[in-house]
């Protein structure tokens, strides 16, 4: 049984003539005639009583035409919306991001992407790189923000840098500016100063570690283990001072200090990641494409 066969027996019971079904459906007459028959031979069964001038519909015809149309009423609104989704009215994008750059790169370009696609659901999950990763190799992701080297390289992921972010040192405009009161911080001047440090497997933590122990000395934490709003509260509290990307402390408004590190400083290098053997959808394409023109 053909989809087509089906389209044209409720064009003839419809019109109760094969002619005028024929120009209905834009076929010529014998070959609609002769898909008729075949669909009666395949269902074993007549659909039409065909008296000269008079087309009537035998029981079995009775009982496909509403199955039939049933069929075809499916196909449409399947076509309907595959064509939505093609044409980014509905659908959804599955975007994973480090808390930090959820605060400081995401707000505008997906409040963009919300204004041009309404109709297009945003599903945002927070996480550290590796975890990210994790669940786009197992495709609970179709696009990531991730924090370049990966954890763990993969050759199942394609990762196009996006941008490479200064980090600053935010402190409580209340406590005395880290760094002897410097304009400037080196690395060497967090010795001895308290931080407010970021929970384990948080990239901006293993940055910060890392840059101090090449410095020769270990962090002192005054706080650890907060998500990124966790720890600019404790440092308006006065708590300690953190190091943070730049785009995060210039959206953090009152109640915080900037202060520049030194030259080279501290960066990182932010990627747009999606697996390669699998193609993202039409809608998670249109915002990888305004995350790079951004």
């Amino acid at each position: 049984m053909q989809f087509q066969q089906l389209q044209y027996f409720v064009a003839v019971a419809e019109t109760r003539h094969f002619t005028r079904a024929a120009d209905l459906v834009h076929v010529a007459q014998p070959s609609l005639s002769q898909q008729i028959k075949a669909l009666e031979r395949e269902l074993g069964a007549d659909l039409f009583l065909r008296a000269r001038g008079n087309i009537t519909l035998t029981d079995a015809g009775e009982a496909l035409l509403p199955l039939a149309r049933r069929i075809l009423a499916d196909a449409d609104t399947a076509r309907h919306e595959v064509q939505e989704l093609v044409q980014l009215r509905s659908g959804r994008v599955r975007l994973g991001a480090t808390p930090s750059l959820c605060t400081g790169l995401l707000p505008d370009v997906l409040r963009a992407f919300h204004d041009r696609y309404p109709g297009i659901r945003l599903l945002i999950e927070e996480g550290g790189s590796h975890d990210l990763v994790r669940e786009l190799a197992r495709g609970a992701l179709d696009l990531a923000l991730v924090v370049l080297p990966l954890p763990t390289p993969s050759p199942a992921l394609t990762t196009v840098e996006l941008l490479r972010e200064d980090l600053v040192v935010v402190s409580s405009p209340d406590t005395p500016r880290p760094g002897r009161d410097r304009r400037v911080v080196r690395i060497s001047d967090l010795e001895g100063e308290r931080l407010v440090m970021f929970r384990h497997g948080y990239d901006l933590r293993e940055l910060t570690v890392a840059a101090c122990r090449a410095e020769g000395f270990e962090p002192d934490f005054a706080v650890e283990g907060g998500e990124m709003d966790a720890v600019l509260g404790f440092v308006r509290a006065g708590l300690g001072v953190a190091v943070v990307p730049r785009m995060v402390a210039a959206r953090s408004g009152r109640g915080l200090r900037v202060t520049p590190l030194a030259r080279p400083g501290l960066h990182r290098t932010i990627a747009l990641a999606h697996r390669s053997d699998v193609a993202p959808p039409r809608a998670a394409r249109e915002l990888q494409r305004m995350l790079l023109e951004r």
